[in-house]
């Protein structure tokens, strides 16, 4: 038992310092220098490199478990569907996650309905921009618009759990896959799920140290943003572990966060250029308003595993 406990204690050990020192190398060395570069191929890149650190924690993983001699069996890989009797958690982490953060956004706009912009004049400039940078010049048609934000929210509804399935697989085979079931050997549920999402977000501190997600010059920068980024991951933690746990697969959560992942920016296509909206309020899911659905639900989850892991000791 004892024997166990130790090798858990190395697996969790090796899995972090492999996963931050690399991400943290790249982040800071390679990709920090050319984010927001005038330079489109430096952009290119950073953006590129972005992406790529989303496989460090499945390359974290995959080195704990080859370091201490763990076999890769069905049960501790995590990658069965198991979709008998689970369609309903699969339907949370896809089109629950969707709904959420449509939700928060639509709560975002009731609340500030002067940073609403109904004619989406932020995306009108955005395809504006893009063809002057094609060399194209004209006027982007109202219908054009809003058919553009129609065709990109269904295909996040839709595909983005396949389209960001392989980068949100590097990130959730780490997280849920791996880290999630070593810390559940360890702690009680309602802790587990808390460090792991603390864990997450402080993962991700230097990217917001870049002004990934809540920009730069706010007060309290970086830290705010980076206290507000362990917060969101411990509430999006806590959904995508609910599902991982009750399916006994990290499959849910990689498609849950695919969907985040996706459908993450939609409360901007709304967002009013001449009444700028306040990103640690919303309206995307990052924002305490934005993510108001996610919190509520992730509320409900941690405190329907805390009962149910209450009652199994009882």
């Amino acid at each position: 038992m004892e024997e166990r406990k130790n090798v858990n204690t190395r697996q969790i050990f090796i899995y972090l310092l492999v996963t931050f020192i690399l991400t943290y190398a790249v982040e800071i060395f390679l990709i920090m220098p050319m984010m927001g570069s005038a330079d489109l191929l430096q952009a290119s890149v950073a953006q590129m490199l972005t992406a790529g650190v989303m496989m460090i924690p499945a390359l974290g993983a995959l080195t704990a478990r080859l370091v201490t001699g763990e076999k890769f069996r069905k049960e501790n890989v995590m990658l069965s569907f198991h979709l008998k009797g689970n369609l309903k958690y699969y339907g949370l982490a896809w089109f629950g996650m969707a709904f959420l953060i449509a939700l928060g956004a639509v709560l975002y706009f009731l609340i500030f309905p002067k940073q609403f912009d109904p004619d989406m004049g932020y995306i009108k400039g955005l395809l504006e921009s893009q063809m002057e940078a094609l060399g194209q010049k004209g006027e982007i048609s109202q219908p054009m618009v809003v058919q553009t934000v129609a065709v990109q929210t269904l295909i996040g509804v839709l595909l983005s759990p396949f389209l960001n399935a392989v980068p949100c697989f590097g990130e959730e085979w780490g997280w849920r896959g791996f880290l999630l079931p070593k810390l559940l050997k360890r702690f009680k549920v309602v802790p587990a799920l808390l460090l792991n999402g603390v864990i997450w977000g402080l993962w991700h501190a230097p990217l917001i140290a870049a002004g990934h997600n809540y920009g730069i010059g706010y007060w309290g920068f970086p830290y705010l943003g980076i206290f507000a980024m362990c917060l969101f991951c411990i509430v999006v933690g806590i959904i995508l572990s609910y599902v991982t746990i009750k399916t006994e697969s990290c499959i849910p959560a990689i498609m849950g966060h695919g969907t985040l992942n996706g459908l993450a920016s939609l409360g901007i296509c709304f967002a009013s250029l001449e009444n700028p909206y306040n990103v640690f309020l919303g309206p995307m899911p990052v924002g305490v308003i934005g993510g108001a659905g996610l919190i509520v639900t992730a509320a409900l989850l941690l405190f329907l595993l805390y009962r149910e892991e209450k009652s199994v000791d009882n």
